[in-house]
């Protein structure tokens, strides 16, 4: 039988909410003066639930493919973005 593989869950959700900034596309309302920004929901269930509950997107438990970063959610996921995959002195 295979071990099954121990991984840090805070990480992954780091990663994937770093992925999420990859896909993000802005939405312009016209009953918000705000910009709000969705991203395409290609990540596991569990991952995206955690990222629900420290607050960074709304919850994906609907039919919609793409899932509403919350209120810092985004630039969270900006910031992880740059952290993990800037390629710095690049160009």
């Amino acid at each position: 039988m295979e071990e099954r593989l121990t991984y840090d869950k805070d990480k992954l959700d780091e990663v994937c909410l770093a992925l999420l900034y990859l896909t993000a596309f802005g939405e312009k309302h016209p009953w918000s003066p705000e910009m709000s920004y969705r991203a395409w929901k290609a990540f596991d269930h569990g991952v995206l639930d955690r990222l629900y509950e420290k607050g960074y997107i709304a919850d994906s438990k609907n039919k919609a493919k793409s899932v509403l970063f919350m209120e810092g959610g985004f630039e969270k996921a900006r910031e992880l973005f740059e952290k993990y995959f800037s390629a710095e002195g690049e160009e």
